[in-house]
């Protein structure tokens, strides 16, 4: 039996037009899953879902801005026409939102405003809190649901430039550890994956020059950069029913980063 096995099920994966998103939406579909790729650029979200469907899977385009609920709410309705109802719903969208290099100037927090903090905390915690509002009363109804969201280490430990960044991750964990409290008698579960430097478009300028990245890498036990196939590998036992027993964690996928409860 494969126990990785989501043929049957609807997957919506958000921020799935590149980096470690995309490949959670080919992982899913790679193991029978239909999968709703969303992105804020909608050239993004149709170039992921023309290339599972060339693989042979069942896949939809979704453009959307994860901030606005209404909007969300729309998507994931769009996804239940096009695909199925949705069973689980994979969190990814994260950073400062659709911003090409946010990390490309990270000043420090007592230099920051309202107006800096604001993308980061809207993307990164209340886009969880609209995807899971809107997918949550079909998963209660059907009586099953899994929702993964991918987090990230300074969220786990801390990052002085990520202040908060860090803090949205932070609470986005802990929304997810309550709500698996709240809705795990109606068969979903509710986990996080956290992550520390994956190889993205996005992070690909902070480690572009080879000094740089050697002084990262001596941080990490395994002395790789993590790819976005060592975080898909985590999102998919999640959405599984291998982990069906698995609700309210968090899986640091970190290349020994962090070593911490």
């Amino acid at each position: 039996m494969n126990v990785l096995d989501m043929t049957g099920r609807t997957v919506l994966v958000t921020g799935a037009g590149q980096g470690v998103g995309r490949q959670v939406a080919l992982h899913c579909a790679a193991h029978g899953a239909a999968v709703a790729v969303n992105d804020f650029h909608a050239d993004r979200a149709e170039a992921v879902a023309a290339e599972l469907a060339e693989a042979g899977a069942k896949a939809v385009g979704l453009p959307g801005d994860v901030t606005d609920l209404d909007g969300v709410t729309a998507m994931v309705a769009e996804a239940g026409r096009a695909l199925g109802p949705v069973d689980v719903l994979v969190n990814n969208a994260g950073n400062a939102g659709p911003a090409e290099d946010p990390l490309s100037h990270t000043p420090p927090f007592w230099e920051t405003g309202p107006e800096d903090w604001q993308p980061w905390i809207a993307t990164n915690f209340y886009g969880v809190l609209n995807a899971s509002r809107a997918v949550l009363p079909g998963m209660v109804e059907r009586g099953y649901g899994r929702i993964v969201t991918v987090i990230s280490d300074a969220g786990r430990t801390g990052e002085a430039n990520l202040a908060v960044y860090g803090g949205a991750k932070a609470g986005a964990a802990g929304f997810c550890r309550g709500l698996a409290k709240a809705v795990g008698r109606h068969g979903i579960t509710v986990n996080c994956v956290a992550l520390s430097t994956i190889e993205t478009p996005t992070i690909a300028p902070a480690i572009a020059d080879p000094e740089v990245a050697k002084k990262m890498l001596r941080g990490y036990v395994v002395r790789r950069f993590g790819q976005p196939s060592d975080a898909a590998n985590a999102v998919l036992f999640l959405a599984s029913d291998a982990a069906s027993w698995v609700t309210g964690q968090t899986y640091p996928v970190n290349g020994g980063y962090a070593i911490t409860p």
